[in-house]
């Protein structure tokens, strides 16, 4: 979507972090802001700082979990705006501990906003973009937490490891299509997500205050402005950028994952139990 002038922008999570930083940068080249997010106070400051600056731009209080919830918001935003043209997935939480032992309430919260968060967006919106007919363009926020491994992360890495493969899906789905397809991989940027449970549902167990001495919380403290993520955001749409990295100093790391997972069909080729065994040599839909 080389012109995003006059479009329209759905934006989960839009309230703060990159979110906000992507209202920020969409709006400034023109775009229509709708801001999606929990949070109904900081939303509504968003847009009020939107406007101030002459930009069109309206919210919404909605939690992602919801499905329902998610249509009624794509329904109010055709109502206000129209057409919908880009749907940014970002709404997310952040959750420590191991696999096997965090607890299930918390595999709950991290699955049900990361993951069903954006299936929800993608439920709502997509098919509303493809019958205009005008083209468009989705972004699900993962993290370098869905290419490689951080450890004690289980749950959040599972997350967005499953968003990296359902973006990755679409991508062959819709090649050749006027329907871009992108996935936000941050490293480190300075958001709330250390501290996402002062928004945890009732249902989840309720909102909690973040540990002061948690790395992650420190660490993200010092993290990249949110605004040059935003930016950059929109400048993938712009150049139909599948993937996007905030930092590129890192692709060793998954270099060094992909030369493992090479070794792992290595040793496949060399298997005992695989010996004069016919396969086909790809799968289907490849």
């Amino acid at each position: 979507m080389k012109d995003v002038k006059g479009k329209t922008a759905f934006i989960t999570g839009g309230a703060s972090g990159m979110g906000l930083g992507m209202a920020r940068a969409f709006a400034a080249a023109g775009m229509k802001i709708m801001i999606a997010d929990i949070e109904a106070g900081p939303a509504q400051a968003a847009v009020d700082e939107l406007k101030a600056k002459g930009y069109d731009a309206a919210c919404l209080q909605v939690d992602v979990t919801n499905l329902e919830a998610m249509h009624a918001a794509a329904k109010k935003t055709i109502g206000h705006f129209g057409k919908v043209h880009v749907l940014c997935n970002n709404a997310g939480v952040g959750c420590g501990g191991r696999s096997e032992t965090a607890k299930m309430r918390n595999w709950q919260w991290v699955v049900d906003v990361n993951l069903w968060g954006v299936v929800h967006g993608l439920q709502a919106f997509v098919p509303l973009i493809q019958a205009h007919g005008e083209g468009g363009h989705i972004v699900s926020t993962s993290s370098m937490a869905g290419m490689i491994t951080i450890a004690g992360t289980g749950p959040y890495n599972a997350t967005k490891y499953a968003v990296v493969g359902i973006m990755e899906t679409m991508m062959v789905e819709q090649k050749g299509t006027n329907l871009g397809i992108s996935v936000l991989c941050p490293g480190l940027v300075a958001t709330n997500l250390g501290t996402s449970a002062r928004n945890r549902q009732d249902a989840y167990g309720g909102a909690a205050k973040a540990n002061p001495n948690d790395l992650m919380v420190n660490a993200l403290s010092d993290g990249l402005d949110p605004d040059i993520v935003g930016k950059q955001v929109l400048e993938a749409v712009q150049d139909n950028q599948p993937y996007i990295f905030t930092n590129p100093e890192v692709g060793h790391v998954f270099e060094s994952r992909a030369k493992a997972i090479m070794s792992g069909f290595a040793w496949a080729a060399k298997c005992k139990a695989l010996l004069d065994v016919k396969q086909p040599s790809t799968l289907p839909g490849m």
